[in-house]
């Protein structure tokens, strides 16, 4: 029986050499394997109240919208800086070799309300928290975060538990 991991396909030296990239689109791209996913996504907070899902740019966006079908619940996007139309918040966040700035719409969550923060893929972490110190600085309660990959040996699933956030990752790659 195929798991989510066995759709996902690795591209070697993409972008650079020396890149392992881990490409889901072959896990879209199969309707049982998108299906599996998003099961398996939501799965974990079943029965748990969620009033929203967010999503991170730009793979998060297609996973997240999906889960947040299934649950019954809004969808709300963040993005890279300059995307969005209206008044946003935003928050930078380290890259390595630079920063990065994702933005969330103003009034995409009501203080409250229960979000979860979906994306394919938890590496290093910080776009995550970026995503999850604006949920809060918007007055939301992040129950989660979901992703399909965990890189572990980059760290991320660590640098979000010590946010006290728990992590939920559908299958793990060692290496980078």
């Amino acid at each position: 029986m195929k798991t989510v991991k066995d759709y996902i396909r690795t591209i070697v030296d993409f972008p650079h050499e020396g890149i392992l990239f881990r490409d889901v689109t072959t896990l879209f791209a199969d309707p049982r394997g998108f299906r599996m996913a998003v099961d398996q996504l939501l799965a974990p907070w079943a029965g748990a109240r969620i009033d929203k899902v967010a999503g991170l740019e730009a793979r998060g966006f297609i996973l997240g919208g999906a889960v947040a079908h299934q649950l019954s619940t809004g969808f709300v996007p963040i993005r890279k800086k300059g995307k969005l139309p209206g008044a946003t918040i935003s928050q930078a966040y380290t890259l390595e070799y630079g920063e990065a700035v994702v933005e969330v719409h103003d009034d995409a969550l009501m203080p409250g309300e229960r979000v979860l923060l979906v994306d394919d893929l938890l590496a290093t972490g910080g776009t995550a928290e970026a995503g999850i110190k604006l949920i809060e600085r918007l007055g939301g309660i992040v129950v989660g975060c979901a992703f399909v990959i965990d890189l572990p040996d980059l760290g991320g699933r660590r640098r979000l538990e010590a946010m006290g956030m728990e992590v939920q990752a559908l299958c793990a790659f060692e290496g980078v």
